[in-house]
């Protein structure tokens, strides 16, 4: 079920944490319109699932533990941008969610990381530029910023 599935990794399988867990990866909504809500059986693979219900229903099971690290790879990449920055905001923007956690972020899409402290770009298997959304945007010839203009001009001629 649902609920097995984000109280898989704690000892206390208690119903508040599990609701809190749910409402911080805007995942609560989906599974109370579900006609057994939390005991909706998830199926093979999470096969009743959508891919960005999935997604948030693994990442509500890697919060509830209150992770001090928490290591996402493309943890998002199935959400709408809508729900993409209702988490991102949850998980990392905010002081309360945030002030003990770090989040290490691998991702693709790049509006994914642009809001954190510090990013760092590899090119095979090697660090080349760091530093804040802001300050790789002004390198020039820097390929954060050539990635970043390529997928917005691929946003704009959607």
């Amino acid at each position: 079920t649902i609920e097995e599935n984000i109280t898989y990794a704690i000892n206390n399988n208690d119903e508040t944490t599990m609701i809190q867990a749910a409402e911080q990866v805007n995942a609560h909504g989906f599974i109370s319109e579900l006609i057994n809500g939390y005991n909706t059986k998830c199926g093979q693979r999470g096969g009743h699932l959508s891919g960005g219900q999935k997604q948030r229903v693994s990442i509500a099971r890697a919060i509830i533990r209150k992770p001090t690290i928490l290591l996402l790879d493309e943890a998002t990449s199935a959400l709408d941008p809508v729900n993409e920055r209702l988490i991102q905001d949850a998980l990392y923007y905010k002081k309360e969610n945030s002030e003990s956690r770090t989040v290490l972020i691998s991702a693709h899409r790049l509006s994914t990381i642009e809001r954190c402290d510090k990013i760092f770009v590899i090119h095979k298997g090697h660090l080349i530029e760091q530093g804040t959304h802001d300050e790789l945007m002004i390198i020039e010839n820097g390929i954060y910023r050539e990635l970043i203009r390529r997928q917005r001009m691929n946003i704009d001629d959607d």
